[in-house]
């Protein structure tokens, strides 16, 4: 058999060294530096790690979950080889998680605060989990275009004041890794910087989690980026959603310091969740035909923390009387 693999008998490939860092056992095993994490994952990115290699890498990150170096490391050589240039965005809003028991609020949370002004960026993917409604498959129901390229979505930011851009356009590399996520059987780090990649550099940026382990490592990351303004939240289904249902603890950046604010649980029992997500019933509650009791709930509480992180609002409490005001007259 003739392969790639048979190549290396006699010398390693340059890639082995990374692999062999995060792998060499329980003992002998250690986290990636910041350079190395960088080095490692532009090789990726150039398409010059065999797929073995980065199946191994991928999974045995996976299971020590990605420092903080590691994860810093693998977005800035994600940006660094980018060629958007930078816009004037007031929020970087990441969607890459998909919802299954409630719809997502946070869409319209995020399309009211366009309606008021507010340029917003939405970036995600689709279909790497089975069995969720993805955002840019609403976003079709509801009539928004998806952007292609940097010149749709300065011409969605000049019309509505917010644009979506898929993955797959951002970058197709990471777009072909996180739908590894069926084939893997489990989520990779592609899944956790991709959140973090801010590709117009925007003044401020959103990333939910599910893991609440993982909430203070995107904030680090966040910092390390250099990212002045940023929130990081376990959110509804892991989007970036504020749960009526539980304490929301925020983790954060405020003129470049890292704080923490923790949101009171808001209803007295676990809210119903979905039998199905129609959309036609979204729809109609962002028309204002219809009323959703959890979902009236989770949209201002969701518009209040991004206000705070855009800087609108000096606290939390004028922030969420300032988002009910914006959710009423959205119209």
């Amino acid at each position: 058999m003739n392969t790639k693999r048979n190549l290396y008998k006699d010398f390693e490939h340059p890639f082995a060294q990374f692999v062999r860092i995060v792998g060499k056992g329980k003992n002998g095993a250690r986290s990636l530096t910041y350079d190395e994490a960088y080095q490692a994952f532009s090789m990726i990115l150039k398409d010059e790690v065999l797929d073995v290699q980065l199946g191994a890498f991928l999974m045995l990150l996976r299971v020590k979950e990605e420092s903080v170096n590691e994860l810093t490391g693998f977005v800035q050589a994600t940006k660094d080889q980018l060629n958007f240039q930078t816009l004037d965005v007031d929020l970087d809003w990441s969607s890459y998680a998909g919802k299954r028991k409630h719809y997502p609020w946070f869409l319209l949370a995020a399309l009211t605060l366009a309606k008021h002004g507010y340029k917003i960026v939405m970036h995600g993917a689709s279909g790497h989990t089975m069995n969720r409604v993805y955002t840019e498959q609403v976003l079709e129901y509801l009539g928004f275009p998806i952007c292609q390229n940097e010149t749709d979505v300065k011409q969605q930011l000049a019309q509505h004041n917010f644009a979506y851009l898929p993955l797959s356009v951002i970058s197709p590399v990471l777009e072909d890794l996180i739908n590894l996520r069926n084939v893997m059987g489990l989520r990779s780090p592609i899944h956790t910087l991709a959140r973090l990649i801010n590709p117009f550099n925007a003044k401020a940026t959103m990333q939910a989690i599910f893991h609440p382990a993982y909430r203070s490592s995107h904030q680090q990351a966040a910092f390390q980026l250099g990212y002045k303004n940023s929130a990081v939240i376990k959110g509804e289904g892991g989007e970036f959603e504020r749960n009526p249902d539980a304490k929301t603890l925020i983790c954060g950046i405020k003129n470049g310091e890292l704080y923490e604010h923790e949101l009171p649980k808001l209803t007295d029992n676990r809210s119903p969740i979905e039998e199905e997500l129609d959309l036609a019933v979204f729809k109609a509650v962002w028309e204002g035909t219809q009323n959703h009791e959890y979902g009236e709930i989770a949209v201002p509480e969701t518009m209040g923390i991004a206000l705070y992180t855009m800087g609108v609002v000096n606290s939390y409490e004028e922030a969420m009387l300032t988002a009910r005001k914006l959710w009423k007259n959205r119209f």
